[in-house]
């Protein structure tokens, strides 16, 4: 009886290698970084003014990459699960990054500060 608990667990453990099976319509993470980085922009025109509508902005967004809103969000929980998320961060942060050079300069200039301990505004 032990045996066969045992084989059980094991059968277990080795037959789900993944937590989420892989979507059928998978963003691929070079899209993907570009449609997070479009969406943070988004996300910053929407707080400069507060009265827009951010859905039709993110729907915008999705369209012109011909990205159904369910194979997004289904995406995003795929890499988020698979601990992929923070790669296709730092890469959207590049894309802002190159579109706004001055940018560059306030994040390591912001980086600076914290490293030093001086407060931040």
């Amino acid at each position: 009886m032990k045996n066969l608990i045992l084989v059980f667990v094991f059968l277990g453990l080795f037959s789900c290698s993944d937590y989420i099976d892989k979507p059928k319509n998978l963003v691929d993470q070079d899209v993907m970084a570009e449609v997070v980085a479009e969406l943070v922009m988004n996300d910053q025109v929407n707080f400069m003014y507060q009265n827009r509508n951010m859905e039709a902005g993110t729907r915008f967004i999705l369209k012109s990459h011909n990205i159904k809103p369910d194979d997004f969000v289904e995406s995003f929980k795929y890499y988020v699960i698979k601990e992929e998320m923070e790669g296709i961060a730092n890469d959207a942060q590049q894309i802002l990054l190159k579109k706004d050079p001055k940018a560059d300069q306030y994040v390591k200039d912001k980086l600076k500060k914290a490293e030093l301990g001086m407060p931040q505004k």
